[in-house]
């Protein structure tokens, strides 16, 4: 039997990171496997257990429901022994990673492919860039497009409709700025695309150029995976209903 869907039941955590981890589930259930949070309460099985091992409640409650329904788990903080645990603060991948680690030892086929829902530009003159976009963004099911170049960027977002464009500033013709410029020119595509800024230039003058030509998100280069995973869980799933 192949495993594609399983659910996760979140026991502890504050409100901020309660929010966090709406948010990392929005981009888990695009995966394949994909993990959705249980909201149901704890009244049945769950697949696996995500658990504030700092929070002593929290603590007590996993194990009385685990004793009931038994299944992997991933503890964040405390020092439980036996228990995969993740230090705070939450990091994206690492927990998405431990997700995939937790059920390795459940009954699991190879994951399928999921139909492709939503559309993404990068935009990076740069080879060994745009692999590292592709290999980030195929396993949340976007189809992506890649430009070398300012001109073929702008003949592109004339062509396609896309959620999100990841756009270096530093290209060869027009530049990054001149191209979001372009793009944000267009009445619906302010509505429907985000443009983030891929860029090795990071200095206060550079972000505020990239806001006045109208820049949604400002990422710079080496990209940090977690923050590239906050940006595509914070514009690609919203814009792809």
């Amino acid at each position: 039997m192949t495993r594609s869907n399983y659910t996760v039941d979140v026991i502890g955590f504050n409100p901020t990171e309660r929010l966090l981890l709406s948010s990392i589930f929005g981009l888990a259930a695009r995966r394949d496997p994909s993990f959705a949070q249980r909201n149901d309460g704890a009244t049945k099985p769950t697949d696996l257990y995500l658990v504030d091992g700092a929070d002593e409640a929290a603590m007590k409650e996993f194990r009385a429901v685990r004793a009931r329904f038994p299944a992997p788990a991933v503890m964040v903080g405390g020092s439980d022994p036996v228990l995969p645990s993740l230090s705070r603060p939450i990091q994206w991948a690492r927990l998405l990673q431990s997700f995939d680690d937790a059920v390795q030892g459940t009954e699991r086929g190879a994951p399928s492919a999921k139909q492709a829902t939503g559309s993404v530009l990068v935009v990076d003159d740069n080879a060994t860039v745009r692999k590292f976009m592709e290999a980030k963004l195929a396993p949340y099911g976007f189809s992506a497009d890649f430009a070398e170049s300012g001109e073929q960027a702008v003949g592109l977002t004339a062509k396609n409709e896309y959620t999100c464009v990841f756009l270096d500033v530093v290209l060869p013709g027009i530049d990054g700025y001149q191209v979001c410029k372009l793009i944000k020119g267009n009445k619906q595509a302010v509505k429907r695309t985000a443009v983030v800024m891929l860029t090795s230039r990071s200095s206060p003058f550079d972000k505020l150029r990239g806001s006045l030509a109208g820049c949604d998100e400002y990422l710079t280069k080496p990209v940090d995976e977690n923050r590239l995973l906050e940006v595509i869980a914070k514009f690609l799933p919203r814009n792809s209903q």
